[in-house]
């Protein structure tokens, strides 16, 4: 029988490696001892009085215990809204009132630490509980009951249409939005990753992405384990221990954001080179000299995918081969419905641009208390509007060019930043390039460009402007260009480009004297 939900997404009885978390006390776990502890973590849960449709806040990094205190708060119908643990107390404070949480997860000694996270659950008067695997079981130390005082509650059994998720969407503007995705939709996602990439119980993989994010949570470790396969958890990406722990662990895949994919091109390769199955990116436009860089560099085809918080994940990808791989095209729909609509929602002719929209499984229903935002995201056939403007090539590969929000309409053209940095990184000297829209009083707006120049390089700006003038239309060419040592990028490495360009032009603003 196909799974319906997380609570039978994984094999409970099989003795083979389903995660691995290296470090000084290495721990490694079979499914069975996965299925037991998950099992022994939704009773506690329930002991503390955890109930259907209640939030709980994980605000642990990626961790053994993570994963445990994932799986188990959906297994029983409660809503698992996992936050990043480097948040402030204001941002622990706007997630846990918005969904009312009723505990929130910290790692072990925060209470005693006072931690942002503690002080935010304690003001929304959630429970406090320190969550950590002590080698045999996973502990829920409850240090604050909050609103669970003197609740109890039954083992729940999860259903396909509970919210199992609900993670908030940083959106280009605005608070964001609350996305419920329930055990339905991950499962769908689970699926077409599974199919995508033919995962199997052979193959193990690096998890370098955060599991606050769906991109680790779905393609990092629940499609892993959903077929059979294993993966290596680490606490956060380092450079320098990445490919040890991928040889030592022998991973033959790993799937992750551009910037991850450029500091490992950065850094000292492994010799002999492991054999890659795969190379996977995804949540930000991967550049074709990237693309190139990296399949040159580890021998192995690079499959960039298209994906969002709203689809559970993954919407396109590259096939694997003999499949076509194409660079700066993130693919064709996976186990989705994918179609470039105008405004009144009907289909434009193939090749011309509009909004990318979306019909499937793995779809949420709709944000959070926003009907607002419903009302404006999904078409009247039933198409999430993904709010990415591109368009379709013969073959029915979507190309993105760019952010509607974000296209820069200078005078009336409209320029794509995402052709116009693939174009700038090309140049020999560029390691990153980020362009963007700047406020112009006679064209309304007008190009910006944030550069980072690659070690040993030297660069300026007059002659990146003769360079570009060979290669795009003058009207395209950067009225300012900004070089940086770092790019402002948000916590899971994703570029925005409201974010570079503020943090641009506040760098530009001059001191006031005193």
């Amino acid at each position: 029988m196909a799974a319906s939900t997380l609570e039978d997404a994984f094999s409970k009885d099989s003795t083979s490696t389903a995660i691995i978390v290296p470090g000084n006390s290495a721990v490694t776990v079979s499914y069975q001892k996965l299925a037991s502890d998950v099992k022994a973590f939704q009773q506690k849960l329930a002991k503390v009085g955890v109930s259907a449709e209640a939030a709980v806040s994980i605000a642990l990094p990626n961790t053994y215990e993570f994963i445990v205190s994932f799986i188990a708060a959906s297994r029983q119908r409660a809503i698992a809204a996992p936050l990043n643990p480097a948040y402030k107390q204001s941002e622990f404070e706007f997630y846990i009132d918005d969904l009312s949480s009723a505990i929130a997860l910290v790692p072990r000694g925060a209470f005693a630490q006072d931690a942002a996270a503690v002080r935010a659950a304690r003001k929304y008067n959630a429970a406090i509980a320190e969550c950590y695997y002590n080698g045999t079981e996973v502990v829920l130390d409850v240090k604050e009951e909050g609103k669970l005082a003197g609740k109890i509650a039954s083992v729940q059994t999860a259903q396909p249409d509970d919210t199992a998720l609900v993670l908030h969407t940083s959106g280009t503007t605005g608070r964001p939005k609350a996305v419920p995705l329930t055990h339905r939709n991950l499962l769908r996602t689970m699926k077409n990753i599974q199919a995508t990439y033919q995962l199997s119980s052979q193959d193990r993989t690096m998890l370098v992405m955060p599991l606050f994010h769906v991109h680790g949570l779905l393609a990092g470790f629940l499609a892993p384990l959903a077929s059979g396969g294993s993966v290596v958890v680490l606490a956060k990406f380092s450079a320098s221990e990445f490919w040890k722990d991928f040889v030592e662990h022998q991973a033959n895949w790993y799937t992750a954001v551009p910037t991850i994919h450029q500091i490992l091109l950065r850094n000292k390769t492994p010799s002999p080179m492991p054999k890659i199955r795969f190379i996977r990116s995804c949540s930000s436009p991967l550049s074709p000299k990237t693309f190139h860089e990296l399949e040159k560099t580890f021998g192995a085809p690079v499959l960039e995918a298209y994906a969002m918080t709203e689809a559970a994940h993954q919407m396109t990808s590259n096939p694997l081969p003999p499949g076509k791989r194409q660079p700066g095209s993130v693919g064709v729909g996976q186990g989705v419905e994918i179609k470039i609509l105008d405004d009144a929602g009907n289909e434009v002719a193939q090749g011309k641009e509009a909004e990318i929209c979306i019909r499937g499984e793995n779809v949420t229903k709709g944000y959070l208390n926003n009907p607002a935002a419903n009302a404006s995201s999904f078409t009247k056939d039933g198409f999430f509007r993904t709010g990415d403007q591109g368009k379709k090539d013969p073959d029915g590969y979507v190309i993105i060019t760019g952010r509607i929000k974000e296209l820069i309409n200078k005078g009336g053209e409209k320029i794509s930043p995402i052709e116009l940095d693939n174009v700038i990184t090309q140049n020999p000297a560029v390691f990153e390039a980020v362009s963007f829209a700047l406020e112009d009083e006679i064209y309304g707006q007008d190009v910006g460009l944030a550069i980072v120049v690659k070690e040993g390089q030297k660069l300026d700006a007059g002659e990146l402007k003769s360079w570009m003038a060979e290669r795009v239309a003058k009207f395209k060419l950067p009225k300012k260009i900004f070089f940086t040592d770092v790019m402002p990028k948000t916590t899971t490495g994703k570029i925005q480009r409201r974010l570079v360009a503020e943090a641009m032009l506040k760098k530009e603003q001059p001191k006031a004297k005193l």
